[in-house]
């Protein structure tokens, strides 16, 4: 496994691209790979039949659901991710690649409080991922999770009260207090992001800016990956933008995106077996954090966020911490 330094030297940065207060950076491939991924994409999967996602047997779990995926190849599932129906809609705690002609459990994060009855026993992705403030502090809480207590839980309650203080700054009003709520009743302030940002060819990855700081990027391993998933990523920080101040357009840099990703590489990282395929290799500093997938002999999937202040490890995590599970970077 080569380091995230190195795999960040395989990459160029593009031209960007601003729409109000929102910046694009496309991160481009020198070797982007032709023809189709040697996996398939959790939305195709499911559409197609191939893969079942339902609640674990005996009832069910909030931080947990099992995928069966029945295809020949193996599927991506991606971090921040929704999924809609069984109990309650959940998110996915972090990027998985469920191997072929297997059963996985997978652990997640709920993002419906208020609902905990079978509406619709077929789970289905949302066509959106969680939008970003709130996925780089799950992405945090995982990353502690698995150092501190040797799960890859979140922390719950944060995130339910992080849904229910943006619903109410947005005047969202949800019976069941579901994220995907806030997305539909902002769906065209959204949407106006959403169109303004095109893929570029050999585009395997985007970095972003509101109001001229860097805060979060994903990379994957395949242009057409990157395309698909382009639209959803645009959406989460545009709905975090309308929770901000947006008044006054600041121009990013190409120099705060490099500051950005030297941050990346100088983090301590961790790695470990992956639930599917691979290694979950995860970094964390007190201005970032982020996690990646090694699979197949490549990183499939990065993920980074800023952090505005230092993540200190939560009481939640220490009360659940037994020294036999403490994990060191």
């Amino acid at each position: 496994m080569w380091t995230l330094k190195e795999e960040f030297s395989r990459f160029e940065i593009g031209q960007s691209s601003q729409f109000r207060n929102l910046t694009l950076f496309p991160l481009l491939s020198r070797n982007a790979p032709f023809g189709d991924p040697d996996y398939l994409l959790l939305e195709d999967a499911v559409t197609q039949g191939k893969v079942l996602i339902a609640e674990l047997p005996g009832g069910g779990s909030v931080p947990e659901l099992n995928v069966t995926n029945r295809a020949d190849l193996p599927v991506l599932l991606v971090d921040g991710e929704e999924l809609i129906g069984a109990k309650q809609n959940r998110v996915l705690n972090l990027t998985i690649l469920a191997p072929a002609k297997r059963s996985t459990t997978i652990p997640v994060s709920c993002v419906e409080a208020g609902r905990w009855n079978l509406v619709n026993p077929a789970v289905q992705p949302s066509g959106q991922v969680m939008y970003t403030g709130l996925r780089g502090k799950r992405v945090s809480q995982v990353t502690q999770s698995i150092r501190f207590a040797g799960s890859r839980c979140s922390d719950q309650a944060a995130l339910w009260k992080d849904i229910a203080d943006k619903s109410e700054r947005l005047g969202v009003a949800s019976p069941t207090r579901a994220m995907s709520a806030i997305y539909e009743q902002h769906a065209n302030f959204v949407e106006e992001f959403a169109r303004a940002f095109t893929w570029q060819r050999g585009q395997i990855g985007a970095a972003f800016a509101i109001g001229g700081n860097i805060v979060g990027l994903d990379v994957f391993d395949h242009p057409e990956v990157m395309r698909r998933f382009l639209g959803k990523l645009v959406r989460s920080y545009a709905l975090d933008l309308k929770d901000g101040p947006n008044d006054n357009v600041v121009q990013t840099t190409v120099d705060s995106l490099k500051f950005f990703l030297a941050g990346i590489c100088d983090a301590p990282t961790s790695s470990e077996q992956a639930l599917g395929l691979g290694k979950d290799v995860r970094f964390f500093a007190p201005q970032i954090c982020g996690a990646a997938l090694w699979a197949q002999e490549r990183y499939v999937h990065i993920c980074a966020f800023a952090q505005v202040e230092r993540q200190k490890p939560s009481s939640f995590w220490t009360r659940l911490s037994r020294s036999s599970q403490r994990r060191r970077f």
